[in-house]
């Protein structure tokens, strides 16, 4: 499973994208960053990652809107896609799952566990696949 898990990042803030690229290459991951919709859904599309770390609120192209183009495209409805964002009201995380979200993680939150956080994830998300 550590075989080089490929994470895509799309968030617009350069400050925590480069703290999230720290500490996943720190645990083995491999790390691809987008700083905006368009340029993550792109990104999405030409690297397949094994899961897209995703913000909410961005400017222009929020999250919700790429999540919905994500869940839409052939190529990439199937990658997990885990909401990193500081909406954490019940309502928040109700609709970013209906919409399609496979996890939720809210800011702030400890970069330094992301990483096995996200295998972790996978690793369950693989189990239920194959059962």
């Amino acid at each position: 499973m550590d075989q080089s898990i490929c994470v895509l990042v799309i968030e617009d803030e350069a400050h925590i994208r480069r703290v999230l690229e720290y500490n996943l290459e720190l645990d083995g991951l491999e790390v691809y960053l987008a700083g905006d919709g368009p340029s993550g859904l792109e990104l999405a599309r030409q690297k397949r990652p094994e899961v897209i770390l995703l913000d909410w609120m961005m400017p222009g192209m929020d999250g919700l809107q790429v999540l919905s183009e994500l869940k839409q495209d052939e190529t990439t409805k199937d990658i997990p896609v885990f909401m990193l964002t500081a909406k954490s009201t019940l309502a928040d995380v109700g609709e970013a799952l209906y919409k399609g979200a496979d996890d939720y993680i809210t800011k702030p939150f400890d970069a330094t566990k992301l990483g096995d956080i996200i295998k972790a994830k996978l690793g369950k998300y693989a189990e239920q696949k194959s059962g």
